[in-house]
């Protein structure tokens, strides 16, 4: 099942039990997302999988069930110690543990507090936590090489909550979509929730139509029972797609630089790279009166770029930033690891035009091996290389 392109189809909008129930309807074995859950030590926390219909279609329902079930209050350090351990080698806790930090970081905004002082009331009960874990296990498994996702329509209205009665789409929800592209619902209830949209944010590389694709199956997860107009349930299509260039539009932000102490530049690049750039380069230029300067060029994706116009204007002496919108052609890709003699190796493995495939070790996973086993990087690199082409070319 592993490979492929994943679209997520929400035109009722998007929950975490209505995504993962989607991935177990595509094919997902549920006792991959049970194992996942049972190696959290949570005595409650148990999967139920029923087939339900919502209007005229089939669709699976998931939900959370065990002794002596009564409201949970997670603070999100507790959260995070349940997931870190174990997390740098298991990626479905690390990127649950993501998914829980995006969460944090919007309500402590909303809130204005640390993201550590959170407690997460609703998001932070047994079925969040069975949700958010339970959709990272089923993607791991799945494991498409591309995830896009229809924009979200959000219902109007209001919504009961711990805090009182709050408007739609909730606070922490409209922080969470922060560059995804929405519209209005005609629709009185909650169409996208806290947990929803942190993982659409967290998994989803891009937001549009349904991309050129070869159709395999799809999925069908359900929400709760509602008289609207569609029926209340998230589509799930997985297919394959042809050995074509994709395309997307980046951001290019550029300055130059006369006066900034060369210094700080190294620092300046680590922090853009932290804030979500593709990329960032320095080149040389010849400045007016004869100064040396260089030319900084950042390539982002759109969302991120007033985040990272403004860490140039921090942390730089610019006093201005050139924008454009470029589009560009990209080989598509996906993440994969092979076996060395030093251990499992990350890779990514991109498709040619011409059908063929080219893969490539990652830097940060050779060189974390390098220093773990005490041998050339060079050496780690050539191993990874060469059971990468044995295994993808």
């Amino acid at each position: 099942m592993r490979g492929g392109v994943l679209h997520l189809d929400c035109f009722s909008g998007v929950s975490g039990n209505m995504l993962l129930g989607s991935l177990l309807n595509l094919g997902v074995p549920a006792k991959v997302v049970r194992s996942a859950l049972e190696s959290l030590g949570i005595e409650d926390l148990r999967m139920n999988v029923s087939s339900v219909t919502r209007g005229p279609i089939s669709a699976a329902y998931v939900s959370f069930a065990g002794p002596a079930r009564s409201p949970v209050e997670r603070g999100f350090a507790s959260i995070r110690a349940l997931l870190e351990p174990g997390s740098a080698d298991d990626p479905v806790r690390a990127r649950a543990l993501r998914v829980f930090t995006r969460l944090a970081e919007a309500e402590g905004r909303v809130h204005g507090i640390a993201p550590e002082e959170v407690h997460f009331h609703e998001v932070g009960a047994l079925d969040a936590i069975g949700d958010i874990v339970g959709v990272c296990a089923a993607l791991e498994h799945l494991g498409a090489s591309r995830i896009s996702a229809s924009p979200l329509p959000l219902g109007q209205g209001t919504v009961e909550t711990r805090h009182g009665r709050l408007p739609l789409p909730a606070p922490a929800t409209l922080e969470l979509l922060g560059g995804i592209p929405t519209y209005p619902a005609d629709v009185a209830w909650e169409t996208v929730t806290p947990t929803g949209a942190a993982l659409v944010a967290e998994w989803v590389d891009a937001f549009g139509p349904m991309p050129p694709l070869v159709p395999r199956r799809q999925g069908f997860g359900a929400g709760e029972d509602r008289a609207g107009p569609l029926p209340n349930v998230l589509r799930g299509v997985l297919g394959s797609s042809s050995p074509v260039l994709e395309g997307d539009v980046v951001t290019v932000l550029e300055t130059n630089l006369d006066d900034t102490n060369p210094e700080q530049l190294p620092y300046l690049i680590e922090e853009l790279m932290a804030d979500g750039a593709l990329d960032v380069s320095l080149s040389p230029l010849s400045m007016k009166k004869g100064r040396p300067g260089q030319l900084l060029r950042v390539i982002a994706q759109p969302a991120d770029r007033d985040r990272l116009a403004q860490r140039i204007l921090l942390e730089s002496s610019a006093t201005g930033v050139r924008l454009q919108d470029m589009p560009r052609l990209k080989l598509a890709r996906r993440a994969a690891q092979v076996d060395t003699p030093f251990g499992r190796i990350d890779v990514k493995v991109m498709q040619l035009p011409d059908g063929g495939r080219r893969a490539t070790p990652e830097y940060e996973a050779c060189a974390r091996a390098s220093r773990q086993h005490g041998v050339a990087l060079q050496r780690v690199y050539r191993e990874a290389q060469r059971a990468a082409e044995d295994e993808f070319e």
